[in-house]
């Protein structure tokens, strides 16, 4: 690795998480020494990069500090294209031309030498198309969970039973086959997970959550740690 790469990936290291980041973890995590650490923070400090820490503490990048977002590597570049791979063939139609437009624009503004790995990645999902069956527009769905507005859901459940719930949307979410909202249902006081392809009917609320922004999916994130398993509908 070439040591301009290795300096930019470090930066990336200590750029994902606000904790210290010790010089063994990311020399484990680029297979160099740690010895090559401490040089090359050295070396990013000297050049005004804004890290703090010591050896034996772990080091902290300042998280106002600014990067050009598409300094992009061989592997972001093709862990990208992966993932826009599989949105194009499992998402919804806005999705998959979406995840398409992202390549293009990709494609378009980083250097040339990095080209080829989008036009000829050495990763690839597995090809053809399986977009679950939705009876509702996505698209609504997903403007209630960046609004945090509530939705008014017609269901039918795995045995038949239909049912009119008032649910506050917490994220969308794929699998293979399938295609799910979780939600925080006002009839079950709990969260719950609801199936698109059995919803009836919906109907985006003017009302909101009523919570401040990003407690809904916090609320949600302490659910599933507490209750892995449950996900009764």
């Amino acid at each position: 690795m070439r040591k301009a790469d290795r300096l930019f990936q470090i930066i990336q290291i200590l750029r994902r998480t606000n904790r210290p980041v010790t010089a063994a973890a990311i020399a484990e995590e680029i297979e160099v020494s740690r010895r090559s650490v401490y040089r090359d923070i050295a070396d990013l400090i000297g050049q005004g990069v804004p890290i703090v820490g010591e050896a034996g503490f772990g080091y902290l990048l300042d998280p106002t500090y600014d990067m050009p977002p598409l300094m992009l590597t061989p592997d972001e570049i093709e862990a990208i294209v992966l993932g826009v791979q599989w949105v194009a063939g499992r998402g919804d139609k806005a999705l998959s031309a979406a995840a398409r437009d992202v390549v293009s624009k990709i494609a378009a503004v980083i250097p040339e030498r990095l080209r080829p790995y989008i036009a000829e990645p050495s990763v690839e999902a597995k090809p053809g198309t399986i977009t679950p069956t939705h009876t509702v527009d996505t698209n609504e769905l997903r403007h209630a969970i960046r609004e945090d507005r509530k939705l008014r859901l017609r269901y039918r459940s795995d045995t038949g039973e239909e049912t009119e719930r008032i649910v506050w949307p917490v994220i969308l979410g794929y699998s293979e086959a399938t295609c799910l909202i979780v939600a925080w249902c006002e009839l079950r006081q709990d969260f719950r997970h609801f199936r698109t392809d059995r919803m009836l009917k919906i109907e985006v609320l003017e009302a909101s959550n009523g919570l401040r922004k990003g407690d809904l999916r916090r609320r949600w994130e302490r659910w599933r740690e507490e209750q892995p398993s449950r996900s009764d509908h």
